[in-house]
């Protein structure tokens, strides 16, 4: 078909109701849009078709997967300018799901269809999970964990780093010149000192991921540790590096439920970029069984993303492209929320900061590392593994910079039946 460009560039247009605001390349060669911005690759018609049989974001989602589209050009810019397209909604834009269910545009919805070629749904590809979500059982939360952390230790050494932390760092400065290993070490740090932490005190580390927290307290500040994770492969990467630095005696790592953890008091617990996992209805559990486990006078350090609060807060809301590709079941919650059930729970909440800039920074890192060795991370995983965290990570850093979602550090405390303070009179002297 001739000028294939042209022709979809204009659908879209009415369908939408306003401009793309990136340029169109179709699989016959043609382009169409505004010179200089940012192309968006449509490589064949199975695209149309997957956009066309899924509306919205997952629709998008399975094209880029698969590969059946592409961006030329700087990625978030791209994302950047199609932001109110796929994901914010404000005012009278309207997102292609809402467009093609408006009776105005279906004529020219039907010209898509008859573009996009043979009118059968493609398979997903083989990257998506799909069942029943946020059940949130020992077995269901096993799978979400394996499905996203067992993808390959040297995939994550690649795109971390050597700290191999999977969580927001803690940026002292967003010079060009600050490394994400300085400020992944200065996270650590701050995490410890705001736990109070002190030789021969024990620690739990709940989601310990590839063991940095648990080695970081042991080494740096001589306290015993437990780290819990579900994942296998993190369990073995963590205990061979708390091995080669002779950490043994000091450091426990457990392929465990924190749910099944009986072996308490601890002085202190830090849980990092775990509780995301733990699903809303699951939450006041999650924080009754923490506050159980500490000692009077204990310190939680929850370090957690945030979502903006609703206008519904009823109503289920998930993100499609992470539900399906990159957190099965992954659940997030206003820190309102958070802090609120925290309280229930029996905590006394002492702190909270605010870290949304430092987490665009830390992604924007991982997608540099990801797409420095682009190669040698497909022959890792897949092609469609690669691509899901290349997008994943640039839209997420998108979404902390636009402030469409935050990261927050929680410090609670179980305070003593006397109610005497734990904490010193100026507690913000932990900043590193």
């Amino acid at each position: 078909m001739a000028d294939a460009a042209s022709r979809l560039s204009s659908l879209a247009e009415q369908v939408l109701g306003v401009p793309l605001p990136v340029r169109l390349r179709a699989w016959d060669g043609s382009q169409a849009g505004p010179p200089g911005a940012p192309t968006l690759v449509v490589r064949n018609r199975r695209a149309l078709r997957r956009i066309l049989f899924k509306p919205g974001e997952l629709g998008l989602a399975r094209a880029w997967v698969s590969g059946d589209l592409a961006i030329e050009g700087d990625l978030y810019t791209a994302l950047d300018a199609m932001s109110g397209l796929i994901w914010e909604r404000d005012g009278d834009d309207r997102t292609l799901l809402q467009a093609l269910r408006d009776p105005a545009v279906r004529a020219a919805g039907r010209e898509l269809l008859k573009l996009a070629g043979p009118p059968l749904p493609p398979a997903p590809p083989e990257e998506e999970v799909r069942r029943p979500r946020h059940l949130h059982t020992r077995h269901s939360d096993r799978r979400a964990i394996s499905h996203h952390y067992d993808v390959g230790n040297d995939f994550y050494e690649l795109v971390l780093g050597p700290s191999m932390v999977y969580s927001c760092a803690y940026w002292e400065t967003f010079d060009k010149d600050a490394t994400l290993e300085a400020a992944q070490r200065d996270k650590l740090e701050l995490v410890c000192r705001k736990l109070g932490l002190r030789e021969g005190q024990r620690l739990l580390d709940v989601g310990c991921g590839w063991g940095s927290m648990a080695l970081h307290a042991a080494r740096e500040h001589g306290v015993s540790v437990v780290g819990v994770t579900l994942s296998q492969e993190q369990a073995g990467y963590a205990r061979k590096r708390i091995a080669d630095e002779g950490l043994t005696d000091k450091v426990e790592i457990r392929v465990q439920d924190y749910r099944d953890v009986s072996d308490g008091p601890f002085d202190a617990i830090s849980s990092i970029g775990m509780a995301e996992h733990v699903g809303a209805e699951r939450y006041l559990e999650y924080a009754r069984q923490l506050y159980g486990l500490l000692k009077p006078g204990g310190r939680l350090l929850n370090h957690q993303i945030a979502r903006r609060p609703q206008t519904d807060e009823t109503a289920y809301s998930v993100d499609e492209f992470i539900d399906a590709y990159v957190f099965p079941d992954g659940e997030l919650a206003p820190i309102g929320t958070t802090v609120t059930q925290l309280e229930r729970a029996g905590f006394e909440v002492r702190d909270v900061e605010a870290l949304r800039e430092h987490y665009a920074r830390t992604l924007r890192e991982w997608v540099t590392n990801l797409e420095a060795d682009w190669e040698r991370a497909v022959r890792l995983t897949s092609p469609g593994r690669a691509r899901v965290w290349q997008l994943y990570m640039a839209a997420s850093a998108l979404a902390f910079e636009h402030n469409r979602i935050g990261v927050n550090q929680v410090l609670a405390v179980r305070t003593p039946p006397s109610g005497a303070s734990v904490l010193p009179p100026r507690s913000r002297t932990w900043q590193v």
